[in-house]
Formats: C-alpha cells, structure tokens, sequence
C-alpha cells in the first residue's frame, strides 16, 4: 500500500506580488499537510481538506531538528514554455447556459470551456416567495456544472429587458428577501460558483431601467451589500457600472486594502458593452471615460473583472483597442457567444484572447537538490511568471509534493496568495524529508488544488502551469524534477525527523 505522509515545512520565505516583488511569510511558523504518518511521524490537528497541521517547532532528539542544520546544496532548473492554449479553471471564453433547465454541459471542457454564464429568472416571484422547486432546480444544474468540471458566473433577474421599455423587476422588499432565500443555496455551491453578478435590478439585472428606482443610491447600495453578505467571503460580487463602486466605497483598491472582508474589496466589475462605443454604451460617464477606465484598470489588480460585447465600433471593438482593454482591466473571462459581429471581427487575436484571458503562469526556474539525506532538509526556490491579463481571482492553496515509489507527501505552503500573481511571484520554501524515507528516486511537483474539499482531489480544477512536460492530468500536479534520497547526500539530517515537525 502507498504510504501517505507529509513532509515537513520550514518556513524560509513565501513571496508573491502583482508588481513581482516579494512578501514575506511569518518567520518561524509553517504548516505541513498529510493525510496520515510515516514510521516515527506524530500527526497533527486536520485543518484542510483532511490534511494535518504542524504546531510548532521541535527539539533535537524528540522529532525536531537541530538548531543549525545544514541543507542540501541546489542548483538552477530551467523549463520550456508552452504556446498552447491551456484549459485551466475560472477564466477564458465562457459559455451560456441555463441552470433551472438541468442542461447537459458534459462537452464543454472538451470545447475549450471551464465556465459558464447562467441567469436565473425570477419573474414570475417579484411579488411572492421563491418556490422550494425552483432552489431544487438551481441546485440540479449546480450539480451538472459540478460533474462537467466547470464553474458558474451566476445572476439573477427578474427580466430580459427590453430597452429602454423594459419589463418589471421587484420592489426592494421583494429583492432583499429573495436574497435571504437564496443564501443558503450559494453557500451550498459555492465550490461551484466562479463569481455572483449583482443582478435583480432592472433589465437583464444590469442596474438600469429599473421599474421600482432600485438604482436610487441608497436602494441599491442596501441590495449590493445584502447580496455580499449573502454570498460566501471567498467569493467575490461583480457590479456592472464603475461609477457606483467608486459612489460607494471610494479610491480603488491597493495592495494594503485588498482581499479583506470589506465591501470594496469582494466588489468586481463586469462591462456588458466592452468596447461597443467610445463610453461602452454608457459604462463609464462621457466625461470622464478616462478617469473610471484608470479606476477600473487599478481595481481589477485585486477583483475579478469580466463581461461581453454588445455592438460593433470599429475601430474600438476590433483587436488592438480590445487587447489593450483587456490587458489594462486585467479580464479573466468573456462571452463566446455574443456580440457575433465583435466576435468574428476577433478571429486573428482570438487565439491571443484564449492564451491570457485570466491567468497564464509560467514557471521560469526552479531550484532544487541533487541528492538529500534522510531526515534532511533543502530550500526549494520557484519563479513564475504570468503573461495571462490578471491573477487568479478566487483562493487557492499551494502545496509542494513528495512522490516516491511507495511513498507520497504534501505539504501546504502557508503566507502565499496565488491572487497577488498578478505580473510575476518567487516561491520559496525550506523542507525537510522524513528521517525513516527509504533510499531511492524522488520527485518534487506544485500542486494548486481548488480551495473547496470536495473539489480538492480533482485534476480539473487544478491550476496547470504554461509549460512543457510538468503537468500530470492524472494527479493535477506540475512536476519540477527529482532527487535522490541516500545517505552519502551533502547536509546534515535529524536523527529523529518527524513528517510534521517545523524547523526553527
């Protein structure tokens, strides 16, 4: 039987930024995550996923390691980039689909597509409760998103317009307690749930042409903020005019202000009309279109941003203008399916669009050891880079993985944020193999699960890296290389190594 251990973490520094400088992991402290222990390994508390957390750093002679250990020496790796077009999780072109309708999307991945873009129609309750029937639906098609490994951008609305004329939405009363009952829906989806569109106001839930004067200030900052209270902190809402953000919540988030359980900063934007006219049919302020694009491009650094296009403007919606929009307001996803017009005007950068919509995360180096003892310790040391228009927008864990012929290892890295990877990230690391490891060949992958547990163990919400020959599909995991495990490795070792001790 394959024995299931963890390896121990130290702590050296976890570093990622979307300017490419570093941030610091806490000194001293680290976790390590396994589902069990090796021979002479002492367990910890589970605190992901079933994995198991260290606490602490031991002593020499009772499971930890020496004050002044010495680690096995490195050296550089270098790896090939990829052109291809990858298909990784919660960005590219997405596809519409109808959740109350249980709709078949088993084909999608193999069409290029990890996300779909859902409404869900409210119409006939503006005045009266949301039947049980209709949160069973929703959560049917939920479950056919979840075994067809794709996400959902997800809305509600109380109508399909039209404009200017368009048909009712609901009172405020109505809206806010539709959002009560939807609340324990999303939570219970929200492995599932790429990101909520605020909705329910006004055609298509867009926040125009309300029929009730939601898009009175106060009415609609009541809605949005009953709406991110409703859906889980690891999710964020996305608004569809910039100027309200801004009415609301002020200056564009920083890299201080970022990722908190504030309302600005679980506040993104989708543009419904990206470059369809000069002020993209009203998405920004006619006079001041400058002003809320650099607000924009400042605050997607940090929110997830998305949208489609609605009409012709040459040249604005043709591929130059288009790629530097897409590029300064950092999207990760967008519409395939409409405006047809825009689309087709697309085809010699679509293959460009579906290369860095989202994110693009290239491994450039690595550092790793030759050999190591056991119960010795090295630094490993990564360097990504992404040419992708934005970071990851949702949480994800990073692991390292210890693979050998009977024998696997995982250990989380703690202090490092995948969505801070907005232009580059150095991940570094000390770890330390098990003093009971068998002699033999080792190898080293980064793993970057979905944070959900009940996505966790798939390969198809794993984040795969642009490069040549590193991903895994069977495991989800980016291999780096190996190293030998022998007693004649250069370094010193720890006796009494225990998987889930931390070295000082």
């Amino acid at each position: 039987m394959r024995r299931l251990c963890t390896l121990a973490l130290l702590l050296s520094a976890c570093g990622s930024s979307h300017q490419g400088d570093r941030s610091a992991g806490a000194a001293g402290n680290g976790a390590a995550s396994g589902a069990g222990t090796a021979s002479g390994g002492q367990g910890g508390q589970s605190n992901h996923g079933g994995q198991a957390n260290s606490s602490g750093a031991g002593t020499a002679g009772s499971g930890g390691a020496p004050m002044h250990d010495e680690d096995a020496p490195t050296k550089a790796v270098t790896f090939t980039p990829s052109d291809a077009v990858i298909l990784n999780p919660e960005r590219g072109f997405y596809a519409t689909t109808d959740l109350v309708d249980a709709p078949n999307l088993s084909g999608l991945r193999a069409s290029g597509v990890t996300l779909v873009h859902s409404y869900v129609r409210l119409d006939q309750y503006r005045t009266s409760d949301l039947p049980d029937a209709l949160l069973q639906q929703v959560s049917a098609g939920f479950e056919k998103a979840r075994q067809a490994g794709v996400k959902v951008i997800l809305r509600f609305a109380y109508n399909f317009g039209p404009y200017p004329d368009s048909e009712p939405d609901a009172p405020a009363s109505w809206v806010l307690k539709h959002i009560g009952q939807l609340k324990p829906l999303i939570e219970a989806n929200t492995d599932v749930v790429a990101v909520v569109q605020a909705g329910f106001i006004g055609a298509w839930g867009e926040w125009h042409t309300s029929t009730n004067n939601l898009t009175e200030p106060k009415t609609r900052q009541q809605i949005l903020e009953a709406l991110v209270s409703a859906v889980p902190v690891s999710r964020s809402v996305q608004l569809r005019y910039p100027p309200y953000k801004q009415a609301m919540y002020g200056a564009a988030l920083t890299e201080a202000t970022a990722f908190g359980n504030t309302f600005a900063a679980r506040v993104g934007h989708h543009n419904d009309c990206f470059v369809s006219s000069d002020t993209d049919v009203g998405t920004y302020p006619e006079d001041e279109v400058d002003v809320f694009r650099d607000y924009v491009g400042a605050d997607t650094a940090f929110v997830p941003m998305g949208g489609e296009t609605c009409a012709v403007s040459a040249p604005r919606s043709e591929c130059a203008s288009a790629l530097a929009e897409m590029t300064k307001l950092h999207f990760s996803y967008i519409n395939r399916e409409f405006q047809e017009d825009v689309l087709a005007s697309w085809q010699p950068c679509r293959q460009e669009m579906e290369r860095r919509l989202g994110y693009r995360l290239l491994l450039e180096s690595a550092e790793l050891p030759d050999a190591v003892k056991p119960g010795g310790s090295f630094r490993l040391t990564l360097q990504l880079k992404n040419e992708g228009f934005a970071a990851p927008f949702n949480p994800r864990p990073v692991f390292v993985v210890l693979r050998g012929a009977d024998f696997t290892a995982k250990a989380i890295v703690e202090g490092i944020d995948p969505r801070r990877w907005l232009t580059s990230a150095s991940v570094q690391v000390r770890l330390r193999v098990p003093s009971t490891l068998p002699a033999g060949s080792y190898s080293l992958s980064l793993w970057l699960p979905d944070a959900a547990p009940a996505l966790e163990a798939r390969p198809d919400y794993a984040l795969r890296l642009a490069n040549e020959q590193v991903w895994d599909e069977a495991t989800g995991e980016n291999e780096l290389g190996g190293f030998e495990v022998t007693e004649s490795a250069p370094g010193s070792a720890a006796a009494n190594a225990a998987n889930f001790s931390v070295l000082p």
